[in-house]
């Protein structure tokens, strides 16, 4: 693909936020061709490049969360707590469409960079907000991380419990890549509102709103006052048609009939047991709600006595909706992920191809930009500055001053 080809080809992004949400919303621009300037801040520029150093999470020399979410852009270290760093950034907003941020309110305050702000330097500016909790309330101010905000405090965390009936912790940005999803879609649609009318504007999410959507089902339920069934801890399933099920040889599966008037039947001659259909144990959903525990003594029963590769064979005969339970190694060695597109190839200087998660998001006769590896910290200051219109002499003094730092060499 050509530097000018993509859908977002043309377009300018300044990638103002930290770690995960906000970047990430940048990202899925980038792929479709959007230039992303990285602005990090000195000395070590924005700590979502060492992520992989924290002690609990998986480690390797190898800086695999900067790969992730900076793929394909653009690095320029400036200090915003000096006046000087604040001008350059704006020079860089005038040229803009896009400005993505993360910061706290209060901190937005203290640099002059709320939507306010920049749009004196571009009326068509995109103005991309994303917050922990919202702009409003008590703890609209508050620093949050998706661990908190999108999976503890929407109710998700509390929801899913192991078999200890202990809450299931997060893992790392399981609700950041979500929300940089809704993100995306907010300034997606600020662009086509910019189209009809001319005008820049200011669009927003949440981890918190995102947690919720996430957990629509569940609280929407509680907001109609629905009766839940009570959680126990390791106990037998609520429906044992939709759930997990070892197979013979270690492996396991979760099964998943959602409309068992007519998928009930089929399940049962799956398992070589027509007859489970039709006895009066388990033929009608009162029966079946009535007798569950017998049933799902039956359906384990069955399942633990064939190898996955006897029953992957039979649920595609009889159409039965399911799923492999992987481990993680199996999940990233499974080919659909390379046929649907999820894990792609990325050249990466000095090591050769690396894969890494695509965004899922797909246009048709619209290829995606190749992966390019990430930036090295202000690997593009010098470059990007005089894009921006600096001289070289300006551009001297400025990373003379410490308002700008160049890694380029140059």
């Amino acid at each position: 693909m050509g530097a000018n080809d993509g859908v977002l080809s043309g377009l300018r992004v300044i990638d103002c936020a930290t770690y995960v949400a906000g970047p990430a919303a940048a990202t899925v621009m980038s792929d479709f061709g959007a230039d992303v300037i990285k602005i990090e801040r000195p000395p070590d520029g924005d700590l979502w490049r060492t992520f992989s150093s924290v002690p609990g999470y998986p480690s390797t020399d190898f800086h695999y969360t900067w790969l992730l979410t900076s793929r394909n852009k653009r690095s320029i270290v400036l200090d915003l707590t000096k006046d000087a760093g604040r001008d350059t950034l704006l020079k860089l907003v005038a040229g803009a469409d896009v400005f993505v941020t993360n910061f706290q309110q209060s901190l937005l305050d203290k640099f002059r960079l709320r939507w306010e702000d920049l749009r004196a330097a571009n009326a068509r500016l995109v103005y991309a907000h994303i917050t922990g909790y919202g702009e409003k309330g008590e703890d609209a101010d508050s620093p949050a991380y998706d661990g908190l905000a999108y999976w503890a405090r929407s109710g998700l965390m509390t929801s899913v419990t192991g078999a200890d009936g202990t809450p299931a912790g997060a893992r790392p940005a399981m609700g950041d890549h979500p929300t940089a999803m809704s993100l995306f879609s907010a300034i997606m649609l600020g662009l086509y509102r910019r189209e009809r009318t001319g005008q820049g504007s200011k669009v927003m999410t949440s981890l918190m709103a995102s947690g919720a959507w996430a957990n629509s089902v569940d609280i929407q339920a509680k907001l109609c006052a629905a009766q839940f069934p009570k959680r126990v801890a390791g106990a037998r399933p609520m429906n044992p048609l939709i759930a997990a099920y070892p197979s013979s040889d270690g492996h396991a599966m979760i099964i998943a009939c959602l409309d068992p008037e007519r998928e009930y039947s089929r399940l049962c001659e799956a398992l070589g047991e027509p007859d489970l259909a039709t006895t009066p144990l388990f033929a009608t959903h009162e029966a079946r709600k009535e007798n569950a525990a017998e049933l799902h003594a039956i359906l384990l029963s069955q399942f633990e006595s064939k190898p996955l590769s006897h029953w992957r064979e039979k649920f595609k005969t009889y159409d039965i909706k399911w799923s492999p339970l992987p481990s993680l190694e199996e999940a990233v060695n499974d080919p659909q992920m390379r046929d649907c597109g999820a894990i792609i190839s990325c050249d990466y200087p000095g090591i050769g191809k690396v894969e890494t998660v695509n965004s899922p998001v797909f246009v048709a006769e619209n290829e995606k930009h190749a992966p390019m590896a990430p930036p090295k910290y202000g690997e593009h200051t010098r470059v990007i500055l005089k894009e921006a219109g600096f001289s070289a002499g300006d551009i001297e003094k400025l990373i003379a001053s410490g308002v700008a730092v160049a890694s380029d060499g140059k």
